[in-house]
């Protein structure tokens, strides 16, 4: 998969909305990459990069638990 569909970006931003991120903050490339990522954006938004060699129910089936891990780890100290 080199794009992600419309419908794959809809149950993408379902687990998002079940964890209570506002759709505001979350950005979707439209883009597919390998490995596939979920991070925080120096902005503060969360990028969500849909894994191109992972099948896609597989790659979301684990997306909740990434995005915890993101939004619990502590944030960098300042240098």
């Amino acid at each position: 998969m080199d794009t992600v569909p419309f419908p794959h970006i809809v149950r993408i931003l379902e687990v998002t909305d079940r964890l209570g991120l506002s759709r505001e903050w979350v950005e979707i490339p439209l883009s597919t990459a390998s490995p596939g990522s979920v991070k925080k954006l120096p902005n503060g938004k969360v990028e969500i990069v849909v894994d191109a060699e992972v099948p896609f129910d597989e790659w979301l089936a684990a997306l909740e638990g990434k995005i915890q891990a993101l939004m619990n780890e502590e944030p960098p100290s300042p240098s």
